[in-house]
């Protein structure tokens, strides 16, 4: 017991020291969303704390206030112009309605091919799943030629139609994130006994009443977690919606945006990131459980 005792405290410093070097990264950002342009860039020195905190960054990028009027109010100088180059309530919109079209998409096909493949045993099904589970590691970069020739050509691209270009971006998003919400289903799926399904029908109930029924609100925390990922994939996305939009800007698109040939604003960029990254953090949190055990590929159980 004595000799187990220091074991544990180390791995706990371990374990505390690991997440600090991970998180130093997001509180670095999250402190420069707050500082006036003076603190960010400071010459002489690291400015962790040596500041007054500032709304101005927030106020610009998502509330579409005025940069000089701002700067006036805190007294902190006249300010610039060109706030609405950063107003950034639009690009916010468009990345939520992309996101949602995109995960309800993907939820709806990836729930019903799990189901097929974790109630129905044919030849090749194995081999079926390594070649869903590749499709995910095929980078963005390797179809992106090919992919915007099809889109023009199509007329898919914003620039010819701007509802084909959000349906455009919701499709190529959950063409994406199928393989991984497939697997991720799956192993949810697998966790419901298949004697479940045979009980319903032998008591007159079809197969899709049993999937609808039966099976689908027994794994509902599956769906949740499953969901929250694949909103956190097209929600962060950049490559794509970089190359196939013009007249649409995420978030990531936009951000982007912010670094010019004068100079890159970095609270303006530090501000819109740090508020892009609250909606992952707090669907992460309600469904950590599931979305960890699911993860993992059933390997977890409750």
């Amino acid at each position: 017991m004595e000799t187990s005792r220091p074991l544990q405290i180390l791995r706990d410093i371990a374990a505390v020291t690991v997440v600090a070097i991970f998180m130093f990264p997001i509180f670095w950002w999250a402190l420069t969303s707050i500082k006036p342009i003076s603190a960010v860039f400071d010459k002489d020195r690291v400015n962790f704390f040596d500041f007054v905190p500032t709304i101005i960054n927030y106020g610009v990028t998502l509330f579409g206030m005025s940069r000089s009027q701002l700067a006036i109010d805190q007294g902190l100088g006249m300010g610039v112009g060109g706030e609405a180059a950063y107003d950034s309530r639009q690009s916010i919109m468009e990345s939520v309605i992309i996101s949602l079209g995109s995960t309800a998409i993907t939820l709806v096909i990836a729930v019903l091919a799990a189901y097929a493949v974790s109630r129905m045993m044919f030849k090749g099904r194995n081999s079926y799943l390594n070649w869903v589970l590749g499709q995910r590691f095929m980078p963005p970069i390797a179809i992106l030629v090919p992919l915007v020739t099809i889109y023009k050509t199509v007329g898919m691209r914003d620039t010819d139609n701007l509802y084909a270009g959000y349906f455009g971006l919701m499709m190529i998003y959950a063409l994406m994130n199928l393989p991984i919400a497939v697997l991720l289903m799956k192993s949810f799926l697998d966790d419901v006994p298949k004697d479940v399904d045979e009980a319903a029908m032998i008591d007159g109930a079809t197969r899709f009443q049993t999937f609808r029924k039966i099976v689908l609100p027994m794994v509902k925390g599956g769906i949740a977690a499953s969901a929250v990922l694949v909103f956190i994939f097209c929600w962060t996305e950049f490559l794509l919606s970089l190359f196939l939009t013009t007249e649409i800007r995420t978030v990531p698109v936009k951000i982007q945006t912010f670094v010019t040939s004068t100079g890159n604003e970095w609270g303006f960029i530090a501000a819109l990131g740090t508020a892009a990254m609250i909606p992952g953090f707090i669907f992460i949190l309600l469904v950590q459980k599931n979305l960890v055990r699911g993860l993992t590929l059933g390997s977890l159980k409750e």
